[in-house]
């Protein structure tokens, strides 16, 4: 004797209560969006602690911030220079403004959302032109401030890792088109990039005082 199960029919869901997925529209990975929301939160940080410090050094001449570490690595020099307010105001109010759209464009990936083709090259943009000008600022800390801001520097590195891997993302996708090879290299060797753009940024800071280091050992 057998015996025979009989399975639930499915009960098919009310089209108001499906998913709508716009046509066209590309998610993201896990990882890209865990990206997206720690380098947002870390230009975040960044730009809130060099806001605070700039208000109480317009406050107290004499206030001497906590990342005042040395001649070299002083956010007071960084923070009163010309170049410290490019258009107007001071600099981390444009970070106070921008990387917390990266950290919820990172939150809205990670509980699934979409975007159209069109999003992802304006997300590109706006990370480029943020790289583009922090390495601006990076080059003016160097080589006309002559002092570094460890705070800056946060924010230049989380805008650099925002930068390439939301170009990674799009090349992998086809947002950006581009030869087979290049999305294959990118796809393949995604961290060759940043590794090397952090190195040379290394280099540089170490060759531009190099004395200085020497004198520390």
């Amino acid at each position: 004797m057998t015996s025979t199960t009989t399975r639930p029919a499915r009960v098919p869901v009310p089209p108001e209560r499906r998913p709508i997925t716009p046509e066209g529209a590309t998610g993201a990975s896990r990882p890209f969006a865990l990206l997206l929301i720690v380098t947002g939160a870390l230009g975040v940080l960044a730009s809130l602690v060099i806001t605070i410090d700039k208000i109480q050094l317009l406050k107290d001449p004499h206030f001497s911030p906590s990342c005042n570490l040395s001649p070299v690595l002083s956010c007071t020099n960084v923070m009163q220079s010309a170049q410290a307010s490019v258009i107007g105001f001071p600099n981390p109010l444009l970070g106070l403004m921008t990387y917390p759209v990266v950290t919820a464009v990172g939150v809205a990936l990670l509980a699934g959302a979409r975007f159209r083709r069109w999003f992802w090259l304006g997300l590109n943009a706006g990370t480029a032109l943020g790289t583009g000008f922090c390495m601006r600022l990076m080059t003016q800390a160097l080589y006309e401030i002559g002092a570094l801001c460890l705070w800056c520097s946060l924010a230049w590195a989380a805008t650099i890792a925002m930068f390439w891997y939301t170009t990674a993302h799009n090349l992998r996708h086809g947002i950006l088109r581009a030869p087979r090879a290049v999305v294959a290299g990118v796809t393949e060797f995604h961290w060759v990039v940043p590794a090397t753009w952090y190195l040379s940024i290394v280099m540089l800071v170490a060759t531009r005082w190099w004395d200085y280091w020497r004198s520390l050992l």
